[in-house]
């Protein structure tokens, strides 16, 4: 049995054996068995030959820079930002998705790299949930440490944290991303 690489290469072994279907009806029955599940379309790994190459794909590791993003902005809500009323609001969104979201998105995407393990009510849950276990023990972590539990430990720990784990997540991706190149030859 040939096992086509790409959709085109089935494409052309359908038409082989199906010279009336058209590219239109083909393309169509493709997209309905990918929604009904009986098909799965993955795209192609990239062709890098190094991480920090692979930090380059942007369609990889559009997660990665959110996360970065996520935590500048924090820094500047914390340290730029006055902490008067109206300007307060918006260090305290980006302060809750800081402690609530992040950690744990990080870790999610270390943990489960393939994106296809856990659909995306599992991972949102899982991200919150870890989120909210992380960031007290890394509390209770702090406060065994000569710099105790105040704003600027919490904040140098959660970034340096959630920023290692999601070097950790897009490492992992790499390495999976290798693998299917490998596959593929």
């Amino acid at each position: 049995a040939e096992k086509p690489r790409t959709v085109r290469d089935l494409f052309e072994i359908v038409r082989i054996r199906r010279p009336a279907l058209s590219e239109e009806d083909f393309i169509h029955t493709v997209a309905e068995l990918k929604e009904s599940g009986a098909l799965e379309l993955e795209m192609p790994p990239p062709r890098v030959d190094s991480y920090s190459a692979y930090l380059g794909v942007r369609d990889e590791n559009a997660w990665f820079y959110l996360v970065v993003l996520a935590t500048l902005a924090t820094f500047l809500a914390i340290y730029v930002l006055p902490s008067r009323y109206p300007v307060v609001i918006v260090r305290w969104i980006v302060g809750s998705v800081f402690v609530l979201f992040l950690p744990g998105y990080a870790t999610i995407q270390a943990l489960f790299p393939e994106g296809k393990e856990l659909d995306n009510i599992e991972r949102f849950a899982l991200t919150i949930g870890l989120s909210l276990a992380i960031t007290p023990l890394i509390g209770l972590i702090l406060n065994y440490t000569p710099w105790g539990i105040r704003l600027d430990p919490i904040v140098a720990a959660l970034s340096l944290f959630t920023l290692a784990v999601a070097m950790a997540g897009t490492f992992r991706r790499y390495r999976l991303a290798l693998k299917r190149l490998r596959e593929a030859r």
